[in-house]
């Protein structure tokens, strides 16, 4: 993790800018409280922020949860510079994250990590959430695009009352993979109910619901 800034190119700049922007909406609609400046900040605004030379773990951000009492309910994302990410940078973010008491994060890799920092991931999973995303993935925010409909996580309430309204159980709806982009993208979990909403000619719109499996 101890690499020299350098000095980047436009091209660097302008695929962290947009990487980096598709987090703020992500994180925006996964319910953390992230600022209208920061969702819709533009290039030039991003080059005065950071300017021309930096580097990655400079983008790092630290959210909380919009309208929730309980301190300890924040996400981590990390931006290492190291293009493959191993396992002793593994290592430091986990103990930044448990002596900073967060227990969700989410890591922006360059490209795939070395199956030793995979297998980190699956010995921490039950202290904290570690969600990877290449940064490819990110360039552009798959929730925003024409061909994908509107998706709403359902909370726990919602869900039980859906399922009592109409006498159902979550096995009886359709389904949607736990790996599929758009539940990564809310960090959707298994069990978990969301609410798809397409627009309809007939009826304006036409509202289905998914089961994450």
């Amino acid at each position: 993790m101890a690499s020299e800034t350098r000095m980047l190119s436009d091209e660097e700049i302008t695929r962290l800018f947009r990487i980096r922007r598709t987090v703020m909406q992500m994180l925006n609609d996964r319910g953390y409280l992230v600022g209208d400046f920061e969702i819709n900040e533009t290039r030039a605004g991003f080059l005065a922020k950071f300017g021309d030379t930096f580097k990655r773990e400079n983008l790092d951000i630290k959210k909380s949860k919009r309208n929730d009492s309980n301190d300890h309910i924040h996400i981590y994302v990390f931006f290492p510079d190291e293009p493959k990410v191993g396992v002793r940078t593994m290592k430091i973010y986990t103990e930044r994250v448990k002596n900073d008491e967060v227990y969700k994060a989410i890591l922006i890799s360059q490209q795939n990590l070395t199956p030793v920092a995979k297998k980190v991931i699956t010995e921490i999973s039950s202290k904290f959430q570690l969600e990877v995303f290449q940064e490819a993935e990110l360039l552009v925010n798959i929730s925003r695009h024409v061909l994908v409909p509107e998706h709403q996580p359902l909370t726990p309430e919602e869900n039980k009352t859906l399922l009592e309204r109409y006498t159902l159980k979550e096995t009886q709806l359709p389904r949607i993979q736990i790996t599929d982009p758009i539940a990564r993208y809310y960090g959707l979990k298994r069990g978990q109910l969301v609410k798809i909403i397409r627009p309809s000619e007939t009826a304006g719109r036409y509202v289905t619901y998914r089961y994450v499996v």
